[in-house]
């Protein structure tokens, strides 16, 4: 679990990112997942965005991302979900 000045720390390093996925009417499935993961182990930290024909909640979207990636939701602001988890292999971001 994440404290408030680790969230603050990660949207600050998140806010010059572009999203590299998005959810689309298709919603989340496993495929998508395992990219994210991937992902997520390359970056620590990525973006992704929730389309407008998507059909599910933006929430749900998002908690359902957290937990299918065993990442940390940092931030869902609009339409765009924040996603972190730790390195195993490629350490890059250090928390405060």
């Amino acid at each position: 679990m994440l404290t408030g000045k680790q969230k603050r720390f990660l949207r600050s390093e998140a806010h010059h990112l572009d999203p590299i996925f998005q959810v689309g009417k298709g919603g989340v499935n496993e495929a998508m997942l395992v990219q994210i993961g991937e992902a997520l182990e390359k970056r620590e930290l990525v973006k992704i965005s929730i389309l407008q024909n998507n059909e599910d909640g933006k929430h749900e979207v998002a908690q359902h991302l957290a937990e299918g990636t065993k990442a940390e939701l940092v931030q869902l602001i609009g339409h765009t979900v924040v996603l972190f988890k730790p390195s195993v292999n490629n350490k890059r971001i250090e928390l405060p």
